[in-house]
């Protein structure tokens, strides 16, 4: 069964950086897509950023500019190096991969392309 595991969230201050980490064990697609997805209270969940198995990465306006999504590919890790960071991007921060798409998977993730998730990992930025 596949098992994502996230780790590197915490609380910093307007402008500040954190770097969250996520590591899938048992997931040997080929092709694949894997990202990260965040949910802040009473509010939707929504996609952050995602980087195929093509290294084609995927932002949302909200963070392009400010945010990198990379990956360790033979570890199937991925990161994300969030800085100037926001109030706005407090929420709980979730990894998510595909069920073996790749590209594409970004554009169809409304659909639930992303099938694996893990826990959450919570990142506050305080004003």
């Amino acid at each position: 069964q596949v098992q994502l595991v996230e780790s590197g969230g915490g609380s910093v201050q307007s402008g500040g950086s954190l770097r969250l980490s996520c590591t899938a064990s048992r997931y040997t697609y080929i092709n694949y897509c894997m990202g990260w997805f965040r949910q802040a209270p009473g509010k939707e969940r929504e996609g952050v950023a995602a980087i195929d198995s093509n290294t084609y990465t995927y932002y949302s306006d909200s963070v392009k500019g400010r945010f990198t999504i990379s990956q360790d590919s033979a570890k199937r890790t991925i990161y994300l190096q969030m800085n100037s960071l926001k109030p706005e991007d407090t929420a709980m921060y979730y990894c998510a991969a595909d069920g073996g798409v790749g590209t594409g998977s970004w554009f169809s993730r409304s659909a639930g392309s992303f099938v694996y998730w893990g826990q959450g990992t919570q990142v506050t930025v305080s004003s």
